[in-house]
């Protein structure tokens, strides 16, 4: 009688581990899930976000709601989440900065590979570098030669400190000679505010943003910080092409989630976000912003954020460069 009791509560305690972790395993989640996005409402991150997060919440059966955390180019929404309960109810839209430039480049209360766990790539696209209309240039060539003439006159603005607008600034800077003045944003909606007052020069802005107001001439697009013509641009030239070969500065967003979240968690998050990417309607959305779908393994994405990484860690140093 007392070895089937010792039997009993042995059985007890060694599934009750597996029953718990079942339970905080469940997908989706029985609390609300928020999709934390590390800028301000009205540009390209946010855009992308919300359109993915209508359709995931529909997939799923349960409300995606899209939290933005702006400031510090990202870095206050990605430390939000390195913090954040790793129980699958909160995602993050993270960014090429905060990812992958910010820790070279300043102290952060987290590491990108420790405390962020990879789940799928998001979208890509080059910036376009664009100036208000009494800037006084029409190509790259004339910014240049502007920028040239009266040496940190010309500013550019950027969605933050170590994001990828700022770098795509700084790295121009270096090819082309120049010194212009960096002015970072709380996100790509104030940045292009500023913009379109004419109390900036210039915005390495992303596509969604940018292109209504180029469409109605307000602002005037010099050049694309892809090694190719982005097809929403056919007749903008790239920054490669207009007398800087092999520059090229991309701006991605990628789904990660509190480092220590379990890894079932991760792999079902995996499958629908792939799912909903590779949706055609979502993927059409998607493409008339200007933002291209890239859905990704976890193991895909985290190799692809090391390369990146390493990238920018040598830019930044060969730049000497430092958070603003």
């Amino acid at each position: 009688m007392k070895k089937r009791t010792l039997l009993h509560c042995a059985l007890a305690l060694a599934t009750a581990p597996l029953a718990f972790g079942a339970a905080a395993q469940d997908f989706p989640p029985k609390k609300p899930v928020t999709l934390v996005v590390g800028f301000a409402a009205g540009g390209a991150a946010d855009a992308a976000a919300r359109l993915i997060a209508k359709k995931l919440g529909e997939n799923i059966g349960q409300s995606v709601v899209v939290d933005n955390k702006g400031g510090a180019g990202g870095n206050i929404a990605h430390q939000f989440v390195a913090n954040a309960a790793p129980d699958g109810t909160v995602l993050l839209f993270g960014s090429v900065g905060p990812l992958t430039i910010a820790p070279h480049l300043m102290k952060l209360t987290y590491d990108p590979f420790k405390d962020l766990a990879a789940i799928s790539g998001g979208v890509n696209f080059p910036n376009v570098l664009v100036v208000h209309k009494a800037a006084g240039a029409k190509t790259l060539a004339e910014f240049v030669q502007l920028s040239k003439k009266k040496p940190g006159s010309v500013d550019f603005a950027s969605t933050g400190a170590g994001s990828a607008s700022h770098l795509a600034g700084e790295l121009f800077n270096q090819r082309a000679g120049i010194d212009m003045t960096h002015v970072p944003y709380k996100g790509g909606a104030p940045a292009l505010q500023d913009l379109l007052g004419e109390r900036i020069t210039s915005y390495f802005a992303a596509p969604p943003t940018a292109l209504p107001h180029i469409e109605t001439g307000r602002l005037i697009p010099l050049a694309t910080t892809g090694l190719t013509r982005p097809a929403y641009l056919p007749n903008i030239p790239t920054v490669a092409e207009s007398g800087f070969p092999g520059f090229e500065a991309l701006n991605w967003y990628a789904f990660v989630a509190p480092g220590k979240t379990p890894v079932p968690l991760l792999e079902r998050w995996n499958q629908e976000i792939v799912k909903v990417l590779n949706d055609p309607a979502v993927k059409d959305a998607l493409n008339k912003h200007g933002l291209t779908p890239q859905p990704s393994s976890r193991a895909e994405l985290t190799t692809f954020m090391k390369k990146e990484s390493t990238q920018w860690a040598a830019i930044i140093k060969e730049r000497k460069l430092t958070a603003d």
